[in-house]
């Protein structure tokens, strides 16, 4: 029997355990080791054999406490007391017992700002704070440690301890004081410090931020060489109206306006209570041990270091594939649920047309992410509200408190009929941190975010800055993972400079995430910012924070398809609402009217008009290609052909731009000189290909939305999946069937643009056929080449390891074609 069997092994009444005489504990000399656990030693029982407590064994321990002590006799309050862990067992050693002895707080400090709670008895252990993995028992004088894996729980009670004898053979000289990190104070240097009490109050004080104009100036030389460069192409329309009298030139007027950290200071826990911070993960049909017990752990670690920082914290699961999954899947889900002490809310299927008996029941939104979090946070809500109505009597305790929380908590549940499934905490803190299903999170985050958004009450949002999680580690997600981190620095730039950050009634309950809407986190930053709240981003983390990105080119393009889509619909009524209602929604009205900075408003227009500019790509190619095939010069010197526009992307993104990425990245520290240049430009050919393929697919997304199509996206791949070629073959061809048939339609066109058209209507002209191939190419070869499910074709292969020759790991060729 193990320590933590032992200790919850109930004993019979029945039996009395002998006493044994405390001149038996062995000592060597006169030194005592202070950490030494109690000898015990083994005598037999009473009844002559096994005592019924102990039916396995033919002894019984004998302590030298009194019968009825509850080391040697459990009281009946605890039998049937649930602990909910894993693994536990009890640690009884002198140094415990020194420091429970002069202990008068409920915690007991450890070092680095961390403390562990002390309970007054093992009653109290299984309303605890669980994440502390472990407590003191003052009564007994002992430790309790648990975890969630067994072969951990002997490491972290040795850490524990080891904490304990630091600080007492750091000398009798020091005390201990919270607020150093590790080095301690003497008690001389303390008694010849005086500290005002004007200085505590600056103590408090938060640090101020200076404020950083660099990005506002860099807009506004933007828009003066914009404004340069409108100017340059005004005076070749005056030239030549000046030279042929014909003012028609100006109507190509109007297609002008078409051109487009450091960490908080801390909160100090003694003097103020530390924010109670509730972690939102909304879930689909996401694999339990795959995606969300790996989550899971890492936010117990992290709520772990901020319960013993004195915060509290819960973790609340929107669980919107529960009642989709079969009962032995919903089940596991559940024993996981309760097991790690998480709170979750689970609503119906979609059903808007029930059979028989069943409730109708409606999932809203193209992308049911916020329908489901508001769902959930509107149980969360109806709870809250019975609470309030609750009268809290003289000497009302915790246990009367949890005990009313259940109580209102299934009221709320047979309200709706039955429809949701809910269970554990699910009441929302002072904060919510927001995470992805397959997000990994610092240990240490906690504290910061709530010392920052408590000291800045400014601020509506706190967008950490993080890296990129890999999974299968193929070179699509290669690129995708160098792609998102171009993005995060330059967003990491770009906001350090003075930028903005940009976040990415009807049904009777407040919604506080739009449902009509794809980009509902992008909805929400620009509500809180027309609202005056700011949106800070916090990079102190470095890549603390993890988030996975798309495995496959479907859910690639289909993550740019949504942003599109989520982007159109913020600014834009569908083409049939324009007559009544305008072109613009009410939503880009007050952005524009609003107080947020003009740089910020340039800087989001910016942003958005990229989609627009992507969608835009191969159409206005096309045109190009019959204007500048048969017009060529005879066009309007105001209009910039397609190839001058191309040469200008080559030269200042991939050239230009990647050389200035790897300058900053070095002057950052975060790589060498040579090395990031040559990531940056090992990348250009799958970007630029990535990047020239996806217009046809942003166009649609856009068109789609005006002309009010529908149009819906599965929730993105956490996982690799694994297929064959010949599987993959037919997906492929359903996917993109539309994009293949363009690419062949225009190189039939190309073809006969060349061979087939009359002399005098040939178009032969290289800067007219280029751009259009270079479109028709990238469109073709994006979901063949970029596909992770065909590097086992020995051709992409070679380019595989050509492209990141540094790569160790390379997939085995599939069975099939060996």
């Amino acid at each position: 029997m193990n320590a933590s069997e032992e200790y919850f092994q109930p004993v019979s009444k029945n039996t009395k355990p002998k006493v044994r005489n405390p001149s038996t504990v062995s000592k060597k000399g006169n030194v005592e080791n202070p950490t030494a656990p109690v000898e015990m030693t083994f005598t037999p029982s009473k009844s002559g054999g096994s005592s019924p407590g102990s039916s396995s064994f033919a002894s019984r321990p004998s302590a030298k406490f009194s019968y009825g002590d509850f080391r040697n006799t459990p009281r009946h309050s605890i039998l049937d007391m649930k602990a909910d862990v894993m693994c536990a067992m009890t640690v009884n050693t002198r140094i415990i017992r020194i420091f429970l002895s002069k202990n008068t707080e409920n915690y007991v400090p450890l070092g680095d700002r961390l403390r562990l709670q002390v309970l007054p008895s093992a009653e109290h252990l299984h309303r605890c704070q669980k994440h502390h993995f472990g407590a003191f028992i003052a009564d007994q004088k002992i430790l309790v440690v648990w975890d969630d894996e067994p072969q951990n729980i002997f490491n972290r009670a040795e850490k524990i301890e080891n904490s304990l004898i630091h600080m007492i053979w750091e000398g009798s000289n020091h005390v201990y004081d919270e607020k150093k990190t590790s080095i301690q104070v003497s008690t001389t240097e303390l008694s010849n410090v005086k500290i005002i009490p004007s200085q505590l109050e600056e103590a408090l004080t938060a640090v101020d931020r200076p404020t950083v104009l660099i990005t506002p100036i860099t807009v506004g030389l933007t828009l003066a060489l914009l404004m340069t460069a409108l100017g340059l192409g005004w005076r070749k329309l005056a030239q030549q109206i000046a030279i042929d009298g014909n003012y028609t030139h100006l109507a190509l007027l109007v297609v002008t306006p078409f051109y487009s950290g450091k960490g908080p200071l801390r909160l100090d826990r003694n003097l103020t209570l530390l924010p109670h911070v509730t972690i939102q993960m909304p879930v689909y049909k996401e694999r339990l041990t795959a995606v969300i017990k790996p989550t899971i752990m890492s936010l117990k670690a992290a709520i772990s270091t901020y319960e013993l920082q004195g915060g509290t914290a819960n973790i609340f699961v929107n669980d919107d594939g529960l009642q989709l999954l079969s009962q032995d899947e919903a089940q596991q889900r559940r024993d996981f649920y309760e097991e790690h002490n998480i709170g979750w809310v689970a609503r119906p299927k979609h059903n808007p047309k029930p059979e028989g008996d069943d409730n109708a029941f409606v999932r809203r939104g193209k992308f049911k992410k916020a329908s489901n979090m508001n769902y959930a946070l509107m149980i969360s809500n109806k709870v809250e509200d019975k609470l309030l109505l609750l009268e809290r009597f003289q000497g009302w305790t915790q246990d009367h408190e949890y005990a009313a929380y259940e109580r209102c908590l299934a009221e709320a549940l047979h309200e709706e009929d039955g429809r949701a499934w809910a269970d554990g905490n699910i009441r929302v803190g002072d904060y919510i941190l927001l995470i992805n299903s397959d997000t990994r999170v610092p240990a240490d985050c906690l504290l910061d975010a709530g010392s920052e958004m408590e000291k800045s009450p400014e601020i509506g949002i706190l967008q950490y800055s993080s890296g990129v999680m890999q999974v299968t580690n193929n070179f699509f997600e290669n690129g995708v993972t160098f792609f998102t981190n171009l993005i995060y620095t330059a967003i990491r730039y770009g906001v350090a400079n003075g930028d903005v950050v940009s976040y990415e009634d009807e049904d009777g309950y407040d919604k506080f995430w739009s449902e009509s809407h794809v980009s509902e986190d992008f909805d929400m930053s620009l509500r809180l910012q027309i609202s005056g709240y700011i949106i800070r981003l916090a990079a102190y983390t470095g890549d603390g924070f993890k988030e996975g990105v798309s495995l496959t080119v479907y859910d690639e393009i289909a993550r740019w398809e949504k942003y599109a889509f989520g982007c159109n619909e913020l600014l834009f009524h569908p083409f049939r609402l324009w007559v009544t209602r305008g072109p613009f929604t009410p939503l880009f009205r007050k952005l524009l009217t609003s107080n947020i900075p003009l740089t910020s408003k340039i800087t989001i227009m910016s942003y958005i008009g990229t989609y627009y500019a992507i969608g835009a790509a191969w159409i206005l190619t096309l045109f190009n290609y019959f204007l500048i095939g048969w017009f060529n010069g005879n066009l309007d010197h105001y209009l910039l052909d397609s190839f001058r526009v191309y040469f200008s992307l080559i030269l200042v993104f991939s050239g230009l731009g990647n050389v200035a990425l790897a300058v900053l990245r070095y002057r950052l520290s975060e790589k060498i000189l040579l090395g990031a240049l040559w990531e940056n430009f090992k990348w250009v050919p799958l970007l630029s290909v990535f990047l020239g393929g996806i217009s046809l697919h942003l166009s649609q997304a856009l068109l789609s939305h005006f002309f009010e199509i529908e149009m819906s996206w599965e929730a993105t791949a956490k996982e690799a999946e694994n297929t064959s070629f010949f599987e993959e073959v037919p997906r492929l061809l359903k996917r993109f069937k539309f994009t293949f048939i363009f690419s062949i339609a225009c190189s039939a066109l190309m073809i006969a643009g060349k061979f087939a058209f009359p002399w005098n209507w040939e178009i032969g002209t290289f800067q007219a056929i280029y751009p259009l191939a270079a479109i028709v190419v990238s469109h073709f070869v994006v979901p063949i080449a970029l596909n992770p499910e065909f590097d086992d074709v020995y051709v992409l292969e070679i380019s595989n390891r050509f492209l990141d020759p540094f790569t160790t790991h390379k997939r085995p060729l599939n069975s099939e074609w060996v």
